[in-house]
């Protein structure tokens, strides 16, 4: 007795791209890199998460048992098929649709970087004693600061087919864990 996971995972994909479209609609400006990354490090996790528990959780109710095979490829398969079908569509949209979105993105990575860098070499600078020490700061902050330079950043792009298959594996990972992690937890529980 098993439900139709390929359901689950198109309504997850539509869900996911509706919240993509809502983020580049309502903060597509200052913060929009600092949206995307909290949205993807947070809600779709939880949200992927929560389609994959109850997707396990309405065969085992039903059923008052469930194997390991079964409750993996329930977690694991809308999962999967949400993120695929996400990612494809975010690649089209940001090289396709709008590069500007793109452009603004990788710009805004760029700078949260730089951001962060100066971050912890103030930090770290006034934590030193020695003047040694603090000229060897220098060095590696000024080496550092280089990578940030017009010439370095000219054509990087990390929105590319390659960035997306990481973040794809990423996101793979974190499926296949979940999913043993939900089969583990389904199969040697009693509903009642």
């Amino acid at each position: 007795m098993t439900q139709n996971p390929v359901r689950y995972g198109l309504i997850l994909f539509v869900i996911t791209f509706l919240i993509f479209l809502g983020v580049y609609y309502f903060y597509n400006g200052l913060h929009y890199f600092d949206v995307t990354m909290k949205v993807n490090s947070f809600v779709l996790p939880l949200l992927y998460a929560l389609v994959a528990f109850f997707s396990v959780r309405k065969i085992w109710k039903k059923s008052h048992s469930i194997n390991f095979r079964t409750a993996f490829k329930n977690s694991f398969l809308p999962m999967f098929i949400g993120g695929f079908l996400s990612i494809i569509s975010m690649f089209v949209f940001l090289n396709y649709v709008d590069t500007g979105a793109k452009d603004l993105l990788n710009y805004q990575f760029t700078q949260t970087n730089k951001n962060e860098l100066l971050k912890v070499y103030n930090k770290e600078k006034s934590r030193l004693k020695t003047q040694k020490e603090k000229d060897d700061l220098d060095k590696d902050f000024n080496a550092s600061m280089q990578s940030f330079s017009k010439e370095q950043l000219k054509g990087k792009d990390v929105f590319t087919f390659k960035y997306f298959s990481y973040y794809f594996g990423a996101i793979f990972l974190f499926d296949v864990i979940f999913s043993f992690f939900m089969a583990s937890f389904f199969r040697s529980r009693n509903p009642e």
